[in-house]
């Protein structure tokens, strides 16, 4: 069973994400708040797989929810989903920076809607290639941190290619035969590289990627 704490400062817009969810057999919507502050106590409360922030909310904005809840050890096993009207914009970017899986836009059709909440809850990043080489292309021009390059270093040839591939918006499969190696191989490059990295999620590989020159953007 997939639990869900949905946050969203707007009463009609939650309800009927909860309407949606409750219908599906194999999603349990365990909390819902209208702010970040409460939602953020609720994350803690239910430890839920998925929480679907809204983006600006009051009190606590989805941003500082995200980055509280991805700096928190005990709610590692949390995949923050950001809820946005406007599209693939900078405070997006930075709710994925901060630990978020992905972001919907609230006017997605319900198919996939669900469909993310469950990509969500495998631990998958919600970042099409064609939402990766916007958001690489319009937000990953700043100077690189300073512990992006050591990084960088501490992975081996296999990783590096794996995490490559990851940006590139591949699944597990995809990168094994990609890779000639099999789904498992895969998936322990990918988790390895996630540890050394200290990234929560494929999301945060896709920023990774691209911040420390391993993949570069294409103009598109």
């Amino acid at each position: 069973m997939i639990r869900v704490v949905l946050i969203d400062d707007q009463p009609l817009l939650r309800s009927g994400f909860r309407a949606l969810l409750d219908l599906e057999d194999d999603i349990d919507v365990v909390a819902e708040a209208a702010d970040g502050e409460e939602g953020l106590a609720l994350v803690r409360q239910h430890l839920p797989d998925v929480a679907l922030i809204d983006i600006r909310m009051p009190v606590v904005d989805g941003i500082e929810a995200t980055r509280r809840i991805a700096a928190d050890p005990a709610l590692a096993g949390v995949h923050v989903v950001i809820l946005t009207n406007y599209g693939l914009d900078e405070y997006v970017f930075n709710a994925l920076r901060a630990g978020a899986a992905g972001f919907l836009v609230k006017d997605i059709v319900p198919e996939d809607f669900l469909h993310a909440v469950r990509v969500a809850a495998r631990g998958d990043a919600l970042l099409a290639p064609s939402i990766t080489r916007k958001l690489i292309n319009r937000y990953v021009t700043q100077p690189l941190p300073a512990a992006t390059g050591t990084g960088l270093k501490e992975l081996t040839g296999r990783e590096r290619e794996a995490v490559a591939l990851v940006a590139q918006g591949l699944s597990n499969d995809q990168i094994a035969d990609h890779m000639a190696i099999s789904s498992l191989t895969a998936k322990t490059h990918i988790n390895r590289a996630m540890a050394k990295l200290d990234a929560r999620d494929r999301a945060q590989l896709v920023v990774f990627a691209y911040e420390s020159g391993l993949v570069v953007p294409r103009n598109s």
